[in-house]
């Protein structure tokens, strides 16, 4: 990944639904003035993103507002639609807003972008956890593997909050 700790994130457009319709939004109106926890998977409804990513987040809501976060967001290249599937089906509500790439305008500008044309999926992201403070990156966990979700996992990256 290019983007380092103590580093501004980039501007980049992202979509989420509001009211049934995908809206685009830049990182800066998101992330402006906020404490986030942002999390970035491969992709909706793969197994390790189902299992264990999504749900540990889902989770760990409640611990990650005592520390002081405004909004934990979930980012995959999946389209705005499936991602508030997927959230639905795991019962996200109001604690992770599901954030859609779906162009890979952020993941690249990150330098998060893997080719996972071998396994079916193209090019994704990596996996990964970053602590967003008014834009600007104070820490910033990346798995070696898109298979694991061990530094990246929400018990885990907890401790770094």
């Amino acid at each position: 990944m290019k983007l380092k700790e103590n580093e501004t994130i980039p501007n980049s457009e992202l979509f989420i639904m509001e009211d049934g319709d995908p809206i685009k939004k830049s990182t800066f109106e998101f992330f402006k003035d906020k404490k986030i926890v942002l999390f970035g998977l491969p992709g909706a409804y793969t197994s390790v993103c189902s299992a264990k990513h999504l749900p540990g987040y889902v989770d760990s809501h409640d611990k990650y507002k005592v520390k002081g976060v405004d909004l934990i967001a979930c980012i995959s290249v999946n389209d705005p639609f499936v991602m508030e599937a997927w959230g639905k089906s795991h019962n996200v509500k109001d604690k992770i807003l599901m954030m859609a790439d779906p162009f890979l305008s952020f993941t690249k500008a990150i330098g998060a972008d893997v080719d996972k044309s071998a396994r079916g999926l193209g090019i994704r992201s990596n996996r990964y956890t970053m602590l967003i403070d008014n834009l600007k990156v104070i820490k910033l966990q990346e798995e070696e593997n898109t298979g694991a979700c061990e530094i990246s996992a929400a018990q885990n990256f907890l401790d770094l909050v």
